[in-house]
């Protein structure tokens, strides 16, 4: 399996990105090819000593790196990517890797 690990900094106005975020951006990516799972952070999202400038964390399943990115190029992934513009004010950095059970 593989991920897309989406890390969403602080917003201006958090209810509004909640509200954007559950109403619009999921129901565009949930559309995605070859999504297998779509988790997301649930409470406060801190350091283990501070509280960090993370807002929301989202984690996306395929079924390997190379479904990742094929899914991010059809038209599907591209909705959703450029759909991050209208509520991610705050940043997002996205990471992809492949995982294993252990």
């Amino acid at each position: 399996m593989a991920k897309l690990v989406a890390v969403y900094k602080a917003p201006k106005d958090k209810a509004k990105f909640d509200q954007y975020y559950y109403s619009t951006h999921v129901p565009l990516a949930k559309k995605i090819p070859g999504l297998r799972g779509y988790e997301v952070s649930h409470g406060p999202i801190g350091l283990p000593v501070e509280a960090g400038n993370v807002h929301l964390v989202a984690l996306l399943e395929f079924d390997n790196a190379d479904a990742i990115r094929a899914a991010l190029g059809t038209p599907e992934g591209q909705a959703a990517a450029n759909d991050l513009g209208n509520f991610a004010d705050g940043g997002v950095d996205m990471m992809i890797f492949e995982t294993k059970k252990i």
